[in-house]
C-alpha cells in the first residue's frame, strides 16, 4: 500500500509544484505539463513489453528492484539542475511504475484466500487515490514552504521503506508458481470486453477532467479558491468510491464494473446538462469523482479473474490501456476546446463513457463462446 501511494504521488506531484518548478529551471509551465504527460505515454507504451521480458523473475526481486529504482530517480530528480535531467529522471520512475502495477497485484492477492482478493485490490486502490487526496497536496504545501525538492526527496524515503520491507518479508517463489499467477476463471472474451471498456472509459473522463478546472471557472462559475476547495472534495470523493467499491468488490465483480461506469457516464453528462448552476454541479462532479477511481480498479479485479494466460500479462495489458486511453482522452479535449467550448467536451465524454457501458451490457447479453 505504501508503495502504491509513493508511485501514484511521484506520477502526480508536478501537477502541484509546476510553478515551482517552471521558476527554478527556467522553462515554461507547459514545459513542465510533459512531465505529467510523458510519464502517462510512457506507462501506457512500456506496460506490456516489460512484464513481458521480466514474466520469469521472482516477483520479490522484480518489486524490490523497481522500488530502487525509485528510489534513485526521485534522488536524480531533486538533484537534478537542468530540465532535461529531470525529464530523464521521471521517465526512469514512470518505467518502474509501468511494471509495477502488473506485478503488485498478483503477488498481494496471492498473500490471501481468493475469497478476499477482492478486498486486498480494494485497500491498494485506497492507497492510490490517498496519493491524490494527500500525498499531491502535502507534496505542494512542503514544496511552497521550502523548495519544490524537497517533496520530491521525500518519495525516495518512502520508496526506501517499500523496498526494505519487500525485500526482507516476501517470500521468493517462481512467478508461474504464485497462487493468483492465472486467472481464476479464465475467459478470453470477457478478457476483450473489459480491457475495451476500460479504455473507453479513461479516453471519456479524461476528455472532460483535464480541463475541469476551466469548466468550474468559465460555466459554472466558481472563484480560484472554490475551485481549489472542490478538487480537494472531488479527490474525497474518489477515495470513497474506492473504499465502497472496494467492500463489495468480492460479491458482485462485473456489477461493481458497470456501476462504476455507469456512474462516471451520469456525472459526465449530468455537468454537460446542469454545469451553469453551482449546486447541480457539485452534485455531478462528486459524482464523476466517486467513479473515476473505482473503474480502474474494477478493472484491475476483473483481469484477476478472466486473464485468458498469465495475470501479470493482463494486468499490464490493463494499466497499458486505461493509460493509453487518459492521453487519447486529454487530446481530445483539446481538440474540441477551439472548435465548441469546454461543456462539449463533457459531453463527448460522457458519450464515450456510454459507450463503454454498451460494450459492457453488450457482452453479457450477446450469444457467444465464453472460455
Amino acid at each position: 500500500m505504501l508503495a502504491a501511494f509513493t508511485f501514484n504521488t511521484a506520477e502526480n506531484l508536478p501537477v502541484g509544484l509546476l510553478e515551482l518548478i517552471s521558476e527554478s529551471l527556467r522553462v515554461s509551465v507547459s514545459a513542465v505539463g510533459l512531465l505529467v504527460t510523458g510519464y502517462g505515454v510512457t506507462v501506457a507504451v512500456a506496460s506490456l513489453p516489460l512484464a513481458h521480458v521480466m514474466r520469469a523473475v521472482p516477483r520479490r526481486h522484480v518489486l524490490t528492484g523497481l522500488l530502487a529504482a525509485l528510489v534513485v530517480s526521485s534522488l536524480v530528480a531533486a538533484l537534478a539542475t537542468s530540465y532535461w535531467l529531470l525529464l530523464v529522471a521521471r521517465l526512469l520512475t514512470a518505467l518502474a511504475q509501468a511494471l509495477f502495477w502488473a506485478v503488485m497485484g498478483p503477488v498481494a492477492v496471492g498473500l490471501f484466500v481468493p475469497a478476499v482478493r477482492g478486498r486486498v485490490v480494494g485497500a491498494l486502490s485506497v492507497a492510490g487515490s490517498l496519493a491524490l487526496v494527500l500525498g499531491v497536496p502535502a507534496g505542494t504545501w512542503l514544496g511552497q514552504r521550502s523548495n519544490w525538492e524537497v517533496p520530491v526527496a521525500m518519495l525516495a524515503a518512502l520508496g526506501l521503506i517499500s523496498l526494505v520491507t519487500i525485500a526482507v518479508l516476501l517470500p521468493t517463489s517462481r512467478p508461474e508458481e504464485e497462487p493468483a499467477a492465472y486467472g481464476t476463471s479464465r475467459n478470453a472474451r470477457r478478457f476483450g470486453i473489459v480491457l475495451a471498456a476500460g479504455t473507453l472509459s479513461a479516453t471519456g473522463a479524461f476528455a472532460g477532467y483535464t480541463y475541469i478546472v476551466k469548466f468550474l471557472g468559465d460555466v459554472s462559475g466558481f472563484s480560484p479558491s472554490a475551485v481549489s476547495a472542490l478538487f480537494v472534495a472531488f479527490g474525497v470523493a474518489c477515495l470513497a468510491g474506492v473504499s465502497i467499491t472496494g467492500a463489495v468488490l468480492d460479491r458482485f465483480p462485473q456489477s461493481a464494473l458497470t456501476t462504476a461506469v455507469a456512474t462516471q457516464a451520469v456525472g459526465m453528462l449530468g455537468l454537460y446538462a446542469t454545469g451553469t448552476h453551482p449546486v447541480a454541479a457539485v452534485v455531478f462532479l462528486a459524482l464523476m469523482g466517486g467513479a473515476l477511481g473505482p473503474v480502474f480498479m474494477t478493472t484491475q479485479n476483473e483481469m484477476l479473474h478472466c486473464a485468458p494466460g498469465r495475470t501479470d500479462i493482463a494486468l499490464a495489458a490493463n494499466s497499458g490501456a486505461y493509460n493509453a486511453g487518459i492521453a487519447v482522452g486529454a487530446a481530445l479535449g483539446g481538440l474540441v476546446l477551439p472548435l465548441a467550448d469546454v461543456r462539449s467536451a463533457f459531453l463527448v465524454g460522457g458519450l464515450l463513457t456510454v459507450g463503454a457501458c454498451a460494450v459492457l451490457l453488450g457482452g453479457r447479453l450477446l450469444p457467444g463462446q465464453d472460455r
